[in-house]
């Protein structure tokens, strides 16, 4: 009897093998471009992508602040002004009692930048990780930088201010294109902070800053540390992106540069296509 035993367990292990070695040779099975469109992406894979992000943010933040002194994407900063902006309605002077345009830029700035993070709450119903959310949401972020580019166009005005109390920015139009850039950076700034990485929401690098001078792996040169690795890919794109817009707009102009940046934001729509996966645990 425990030879039969033998037989059997043999058998069994022969059977089991073939079946593997058949797995083996059947053809992986295709996806559709919906399927994959439709598939989350690894969030440890998306250095390429929220790098350029944070690149983004540098080249516009550039171009509203050589105009206008307010920063796109440092709604900190509007917030406290706008404060500031209230409290001078209490002051004696004529002059405290009205909002000044460098207040109601920033005012623009902060509104619109909340209305395109708002707009970021969509990829919640969808899948923040999904990649074709992730596409979706950069090509609108696209548009908006394209529209901003006609609005400033279309003003006619320079984009270079040397006085804060003398704005470059004073058309109706320059307030249109303020406020879609302020929004295409809100809506970058949801994208970024759902995936959950060392990039942090890819707009205010104070508390990547922050993190990166407590990370325990700071000093450890020799050993690749992928928290603070990333935070310095993060720091280091934001001061590639402001230096490289303002280099561009010298040359071609606040609309110009915008164009050039409706380019940019093209490619990192197209980088998500080849950004790998989540792999699926059965």
């Amino acid at each position: 009897m425990p030879h039969v035993a033998n037989k059997a367990s043999i058998t069994v292990s022969d059977n089991s093998s073939n079946t593997d070695i058949e797995r083996a040779n059947q053809p992986r099975k295709s996806i559709s471009l919906w399927q994959y469109l439709m598939l989350d992406v690894d969030p440890k894979e998306t250095v390429g992508p929220l790098a350029a992000y944070c690149f983004m943010t540098g080249y516009i933040d550039v171009i509203s602040f050589s105009a206008i002194f307010v920063w796109c994407g440092f709604q900190t900063g509007n917030f406290a002004q706008l404060a500031l902006a209230i409290a001078r309605l209490w002051e004696k002077s004529n002059n405290g009692r009205s909002l000044r345009r460098p207040d109601q830029q920033a005012l623009t700035s902060l509104i619109s930048f909340q209305f395109g993070a708002a707009l970021g709450r969509i990829g919640d119903k969808i899948g923040p990780h999904k990649r074709i959310w992730l596409m979706a949401g950069t090509f609108f972020q696209t548009l908006l930088t394209m529209a901003a580019a006609i609005a400033f166009w279309k003003s006619g005005q320079d984009g270079v201010s040397d006085e804060r109390e003398n704005p470059a920015w004073t058309k109706f139009l320059t307030f249109v294109g303020l406020a879609l850039l302020s929004a295409s950076l809100g809506l970058q700034g949801i994208l970024g902070k759902r995936l959950n990485t060392q990039f942090g929401t890819t707009i205010v690098l104070t508390t990547v800053w922050v993190e990166l001078i407590t990370d325990p792996g700071l000093f450890n040169i020799r050993k690749k540390v992928m928290s603070r690795d990333h935070r310095l890919i993060a720091a280091g794109a934001l001061f590639l992106g402001a230096f490289t817009s303002r280099a561009i707009q010298a040359e071609l102009g606040t609309s110009g540069a915008l164009g050039v940046g409706t380019g940019f934001r093209i490619l990192v729509t197209l980088y998500w296509l080849f950004v790998p996966s989540k792999s699926v645990s059965k």
